[in-house]
């Protein structure tokens, strides 16, 4: 808990100081990546509050200097209530000798409330359509931020705008592996068949209505396993489905990997299949495959990969507008699950990598 990480930064005393709040998903974490890169860029000393599951994508990430470290999934599991409180005390004392000019809440939730309140720093941030009281930490409201017809990413980027700063340029980085990672995934996939194309399927997440339809994976599969070698990633609760689709006769890593080694296996792979998931947002984060990403209950328009179509290909349901519910609804429940066809995945497949056209 607390400080974890400062790095050396020229003339820090000339630079405005800045810290982010954002404590939740490993996805919300790395869509703030541009918002921290473009803040540096522009002479701004970067700190970020933190929690567990987005600690291994800022800690020793070049778009920050300082990292503090809130261990929030610690604190919800825990039943010593005054041990927590006393931990996030100190941690709140530790933000308040940095002086910040500014801090921007884009978590926008209770859970940042304390923080951005007691922070010190002079200007507290955050935007209009904050939920659950958190508007009340804040001392500048910004306009709403959220549109599902705008990237995610450049929805966050509107704190940025409203500092003056030019959001045109959108830069997204992860830490550099470290060298011990880099061994085990060379000898996790030393008997991979690298002459085929190198193809990583991560076909599971939370949300029930992410899930695309099971038997539309298993048909997916059987028509690329001739053509491309084919690794399956998850945790190891998704093997059960993962079997089901035909992964037990590939290369199947689920739950064999940390974070930062499955980062180093998505930095190796030439194409991504994957859903509204944390392995789609790495795998854009890492700038380097190729990436087939199927929306259902969520809008691609909102959450898909951003940049050139002949690199990213996001598909969406054609049976059920997308509700952005956890929950469905519907009469004919996850009717979106259903869609879009294995053929219209397999398409984007061949097209991404092979240049065939639709």
């Amino acid at each position: 808990m607390g400080f974890v990480e400062k790095k050396a930064v020229a003339n820090t005393s000339d630079k405005k100081k800045v810290l982010i709040i954002k404590l939740s998903s490993l996805g919300d974490v790395i869509f703030n990546v541009p918002l921290a890169n473009l803040l540096k860029q522009n002479g701004y000393e970067v700190s970020w509050l933190v929690g567990e599951k987005g600690f291994d994508i800022v800690n020793g990430n070049p778009c920050v200097d300082k990292v503090f470290f809130a261990p929030i999934e610690k604190w919800k599991k825990s039943r010593n209530v005054f041990k927590n409180i006393a931990e996030a005390v100190q941690l709140l004392k530790q933000l308040r000798q940095e002086n910040f000019d500014i801090c921007l809440d884009t978590q926008m939730r209770l859970k940042s409330l304390f923080f951005t309140r007691f922070c010190n720093a002079k200007r507290r941030i955050i935007a209009k359509d904050a939920k659950e009281f958190s508007k009340f930490g804040a001392n500048e409201i910004i306009p709403s931020i959220k549109d599902e017809k705008n990237s995610i990413v450049k929805n966050y980027l509107k704190y940025a705008q409203y500092l003056g700063l030019n959001t045109e340029d959108i830069t997204v980085t992860l830490p550099k592996a470290p060298v011990e990672t880099v061994k085990k995934v060379d000898d996790l996939l030393k008997n991979v068949d690298r002459t085929k194309p190198l193809v990583v399927i991560a076909p599971a997440t939370t949300w029930i209505g992410k899930h695309w339809d099971r038997n539309n994976w298993k048909v997916l599969i059987s028509s690329l396993e001739k053509e491309y070698t084919l690794i399956f990633t998850g945790t190891k609760n998704d093997n059960e489905l993962i079997n089901y689709i035909g992964g037990q006769n590939h290369f199947n890593i689920a739950g064999k990997t940390s974070l930062k080694e499955l980062i180093e296996v998505l930095r190796r792979a030439d194409l991504v299949i994957s859903l509204d998931s944390g392995t789609t947002h790495l795998a854009w984060a890492t700038q380097k495959p190729k990436i087939v990403s199927i929306y259902c209950c969520t809008p691609k328009s909102l959450y898909a990969p951003l940049g050139d179509a002949n690199k990213y290909a996001a598909l969406s349901s054609s049976l059920c507008t997308p509700c952005h519910h956890k929950k469905c609804k519907a009469i004919e429940k996850y009717a979106c699950t259903a869609s879009p066809a294995p053929e219209i995945v397999l398409e984007q497949v061949h097209r991404l990598l092979n240049n065939r056209e639709n």
